[in-house]
């Protein structure tokens, strides 16, 4: 087996900063206590300025004035933890989150589908880069090993046991995971790498160091299997943003919507599945939340659309006081289903396809102005249709032909020049609302060669009335 270590260094400060729309703001994440706080780590922007991570934050108010200030919140980066292993699902069922900051993935049955590593490695980087997340990526035959290599390497890719000895024996000793006390404890024996601990006898380093030492380093070289829970995606998604000052206009509200649907879409596409329906809940600082709901004809999860479709949506509403967050909450995930495509596509390159043009009209529109057509249990042809807004099941087209368009009208059809194919074929029906129809439908073909559906009713002899004409 082969396992990719993608190290996330800095995941709290991406995760805030992916949020906030100036990225060369200077900003700095908080920690400690009220009486001494701390700057946790700053963007590149605040280290340009001088500022740096364990500054206290006195200290860093005397150096500058102007930077912004987040909460590190642990429970938000573990948040964002979750998502990303939701994103890494795409590529492998095998994704762990043993070790904070870092996502394990099994990646050798993968290889198959994705490609050579060179190219899998460079679309994940890609990715991992577009969602603005900093990273390295290391792989090795085993995950602890992979983790260890992630500390000082980028890139690095060890695909054999034998080349995996000879680079971890090059590592340092404070760099492979052992505690800070064993640590210490072989650098003051003189021992700076982990050749020269391997190379002590192994019954010597047994009974001076605890168990778990051994037990570590056998898991690192490969000789100790580690037993890894996997991640599971859960059944539905709920993010929320907090936003950094009170919202009154929609257009504010777009770049946090952006990111949600963003998000969602990262989350749809690791679970393979699409959202048929979801729902924006806007925070305010006063009264009840403000509830918009979003739904589509069938299930989608292409980021631009959604983003779109949520936006139509908003658009159409009263924000009735400040929004102070936004969040987003979707449970109806149902399998995704890929629109079918030809092989040449034939649509001009500037126009919509059908399905996302039919979802921005009912999010400009309404859901009432914009209606499908479906087949109804109904013998009688002007009732054998409906209207319909919302995908339900289908019905099974009758097995005798009926004409695309049916006249609102039936008009009396001249018998000069029409010859009847096919006929009669009876309907009685409707007795039971009132709508009591008899007739006698024949199938008609004019003398320019156009076909109809025309008749009479049952018991009379005048003119057929024309009812439909066929494709």
């Amino acid at each position: 087996m082969l396992w990719a270590c993608v190290l996330l260094p800095q995941l709290a400060l991406d995760g805030v900063m992916r949020r906030r729309a100036n990225a060369d703001e200077p900003l700095a994440l908080l920690s400690g206590t009220p009486q001494r706080r701390i700057l946790q780590t700053v963007n590149q922007a605040a280290r340009a300025l001088g500022l740096k991570p364990g500054q206290s934050l006195t200290s860093a108010h005397a150096m500058v004035r102007d930077f912004a200030t987040v909460e590190f919140d642990p429970a938000e980066t573990e948040r964002w933890h979750r998502l990303l292993a939701a994103w890494a699902y795409r590529f492998s069922s095998q994704v762990s989150l043993r070790y904070p900051r870092v996502l394990m993935m099994e990646v050798e049955s993968s290889l198959g589908l994705f490609g050579p590593w060179p190219g899998f490695e460079a679309r994940l980087r890609a990715e991992l880069t577009a969602l603005g997340f900093s990273h390295r990526i290391v792989v090795a035959p085993n995950p602890v090993a992979a983790r260890m290599l992630a500390n000082v390497h980028d890139g690095l890719a060890v695909t054999c046991r034998d080349s995996l000895r000879h680079v971890l024996e090059q590592m340092p000793v404070d760099r492979i995971g052992l505690d800070r006390e064993t640590t210490t404890a072989l650098t003051r024996m003189g021992l700076r790498h982990l050749s020269e601990v391997l190379a002590l006898p192994r019954a010597s380093l047994a009974r001076r160091f605890p168990a778990q030492v051994m037990q570590h380093l056998d898991t690192l070289l490969g000789d100790r299997p580690l037993a890894l829970e996997y991640y599971t995606p859960p059944d539905y998604f709920d993010v929320r943003i907090e936003l950094n000052f009170d919202v009154e206009s929609h257009q504010a509200l777009l770049f946090p919507l952006k990111r949600l649907v963003s998000d969602l879409a990262m989350f749809l596409g690791g679970r393979d599945s699409g959202v048929q329906r979801f729902t924006l809940h806007l925070e305010h600082t006063e009264g009840p939340d403000t509830h918009v709901p979003v739904g589509l004809l069938s299930a989608e999860r292409d980021a631009a659309m959604l983003f779109e479709l949520a936006r139509g949506r908003l658009e159409q509403i009263q924000v009735p006081s400040p929004v102070r967050s936004l969040r987003l909450h979707a449970r109806d995930l149902p399998p995704f289903v890929p629109a079918h495509r030809e092989l040449f596509e034939e649509r001009p390159q500037q126009s919509l396809p059908w399905e996302q043009l039919r979802e921005r009209l009912r999010a400009r529109l309404g859901n009432e102005s914009v209606n499908g057509m479906a087949l109804r249990a109904d013998h009688r042809p002007e009732c054998a249709w409906q209207a319909q807004t919302e995908a339900r099941v289908r019905l099974a087209p009758p097995k005798v032909p009926r004409p695309g368009w049916l006249l609102s009208q039936p008009s009396p059809l001249p018998e000069a020049g029409t010859r009847i194919l096919a006929g009669p074929e009876r309907i009685e029906s409707g007795w039971w609302d009132g709508g009591d129809v008899r007739r006698d439908y024949y199938l008609i073909e004019t003398r320019s060669g156009q076909r109809g559906w025309a008749y009479r009713s049952v018991g009379e002899s005048g003119d057929l009335l024309l009812h439909g004409w066929f494709a």
